[in-house]
């Protein structure tokens, strides 16, 4: 039996056709802490739970936007230098934290492309993918597939549109996600 010198910070997985079977443990950490200031700096901005804010304070909205755009300009790189981050090479929470910084519109499509051959490959969440589709699809005016996306309309608290809504639940359950009525009474119970 041959014994093999992994790099530092690195451990051994079930190998991929044409994947060396490491999961880059410096990448996750990086993916893991940048989500960590992600939600921190949202955190920031949720109001109390039954309120709502009108105007972010500027210094809070100064930080939110810096960290955005530190996070899109790397996640754009490491697209470009080695594709979606999927769960062989950072663990499942690692793919999770990518997709989630994917916040910039322009790099919510490129990553949507990339996500949607990294679920093909077993490599991500259909769950995952199915947020981010409708991240997409509401910021560019389309109705929602999944009914992941929720908003604050007139006092209201609820989805953005969703197209076929009788289709919904059925939609969810192909995604791994929750029926949209137990979804929607957790955020509201949330909000």
């Amino acid at each position: 039996m041959q014994l093999t010198i992994l790099p530092p910070g690195t451990f051994r997985v079930p190998a991929l056709a044409g994947f060396n079977g490491c999961v880059d443990d410096e990448l996750r950490r990086e993916l893991l802490r940048r989500r960590a200031e992600d939600q921190r700096v949202r955190q920031l901005v949720s109001p109390p739970q039954g309120q709502h804010i009108a105007r972010l304070p500027d210094e809070v909205a100064a930080e939110r936007q810096r960290i955005d755009a530190d996070n899109t300009r790397w996640l754009d790189d490491l697209l470009t230098t080695k594709g979606c981050p999927g769960q062989t090479l950072v663990g499942e929470e690692g793919a999770q934290a990518a997709w989630l910084l994917a916040r910039d519109p322009d790099l919510q499509l490129a990553f949507l492309d990339a996500l949607r051959g990294a679920v093909a490959r077993g490599e991500a969440s259909p769950a995952h993918l199915a947020y981010l589709e409708d991240r997409v699809r509401v910021h560019a005016g389309q109705p929602q597939l999944y009914g992941t996306q929720l908003t604050v309309t007139r006092g209201e608290f609820g989805p953005f549109p969703i197209e076929d809504p009788q289709r919904l639940d059925a939609r969810r359950a192909e995604a791994g996600l929750e029926p949209f009525a137990a979804y929607e009474a957790r955020m509201r119970a949330r909000s």
